[in-house]
């Protein structure tokens, strides 16, 4: 048994020839391998969706056509390549439960555990893998992931939404760039990228379809795929079958953005600008993203004043058991694109603050400024807040 109390399969066990294997290393990605999951097994429609009970918790019935085995019954199992972030490693126990409470099984693995758990998960994992009919994955930039890759003989391969690099990853796609990060610095070509190039090659051959080999995204995002690929819309259907609608605040809300500790915008001009926004829209709480540090978090509440809510669960979650503000602001981010679909027909209004080329590090990534606008420019039901008053003033 791990340490977040989940059994452990013993010796060779694994999923059966031909199951779906499915790796998650954020709360985001397995709530978004859930969604796939519904939708895949034919639950209700959106619009049955949104006229569910209310409720803050989820039911731990299947839904109604899936059978008793619920999202399970196609012999899906989750494995979790946890990071070292309590905060992350938090969130994906408790989206882990969620998956337990639909008839997933759940494989937790430490696969960053020390000099050696690399080698074992990966030898743990060489069996189920070979067994795998269908691979659905989080994030094809991780190199965890493009390792496993390389060693399945699976012709279906399914990429779920990690946020808005779901974008980045399409359009490198198609157009046959090597998959990097839209954040990172450099030309890529450090000694490390060197040695693990002919991995990621080969990893983005198995994301391009071609002869039997199928590649379907699942996403919220706005995307065009490029030929030989299949698009499905992530409508959030689980999340709006299983939680809410919640109850309204008269506030608004703020999220907040990794956006500083990804070393894309300047922290001081960050505080200035949620600043600028507290006090324009009064807003009272800050909902954190779970990468934001600590000593940023307690400046926003020190000096802002507002309330830190840290979320045990992805947002889109939160926000649709509640309470949650009338109006929710954000900086460029995949909530832009989510909550939206998540709160569909609660009333509540999605607000997206353009990023002022000002507040960029001066060593932000060269695609970060456009990356961003993108982001903004292409949130179909947000309202876009193109300016903040005083944000980029010294």
């Amino acid at each position: 048994m791990s340490r977040d109390g989940a059994k452990r399969p013993e010796g060779s066990a694994g999923p059966e020839a031909g199951a779906t294997l499915a790796f998650v290393e954020s709360p985001v990605q397995l709530l978004n391998v859930l969604e796939w999951a519904y939708a895949d097994a034919g639950g209700p429609s959106p619009e049955q969706a949104a006229g569910g009970a209310p409720g803050d918790r989820p039911s731990p019935s299947a839904p109604e056509g899936l059978g008793a085995a619920g999202l399970g019954a196609a012999g899906l199992t989750v494995v979790v390549l946890s990071p070292h972030d309590p905060m992350t490693r938090g969130q994906l126990r408790r989206m882990a439960e969620l998956a337990r409470d639909e008839g997933i099984t759940v494989r937790w693995e430490d696969a960053r555990g020390g000099a050696g758990a690399p080698l074992k998960t990966i030898g743990g994992l060489r069996g189920p893998l070979r067994r795998a009919g269908r691979i659905v994955i989080g994030d094809p930039f991780s190199r965890y992931v493009q390792l496993l890759l390389t060693l399945t003989r699976a012709q279906d391969l399914v990429v779920v939404d990690d946020g808005t690099a779901t974008m980045e990853f399409v359009s490198q796609l198609a157009s046959g760039e090597p998959l990097v990060r839209w954040h990172r610095r450099g030309t890529g070509r450090g000694a490390r990228e060197m040695v693990f190039a002919p991995v990621s090659a080969t990893a983005r051959r198995r994301l391009t379809p071609g002869g039997d080999r199928r590649v379907e995204v699942f996403s919220s995002m706005p995307v065009e795929p490029p030929a030989g690929v299949t698009v499905t819309a992530n409508s959030f259907a689980w999340t709006r079958a299983r939680f809410g609608p919640p109850r309204l605040t008269r506030g608004t809300d703020l999220v907040g953005t990794s956006l500083v500790e990804t070393g894309v915008v300047d922290p001081e001009r960050y505080l200035e600008a949620v600043a600028a926004l507290a006090r324009t829209h009064g807003a009272t709480r800050y909902f954190a993203h779970r990468r934001e540090s600590t000593e940023k978090l307690h400046r926003v509440a020190a000096e802002i004043g507002l309330e830190i809510v840290r979320p045990d669960l992805p947002l889109e979650l939160i926000a649709r058991r509640g309470p949650i503000g009338h109006t929710i602001v954000s900086f460029p981010s995949t909530v832009v694109h989510t909550l939206p679909l998540a709160l569909s027909g609660t009333g509540v209004k999605v607000a997206v603050c353009d990023v002022d080329p000002a507040w960029l590090r001066s060593d932000a990534s060269p695609r970060a400024q456009g990356f961003l606008s993108g982001v903004t420019g292409t949130a179909r039901d947000a309202h876009r807040l193109r300016s903040v008053p005083a944000a980029t003033t010294s």
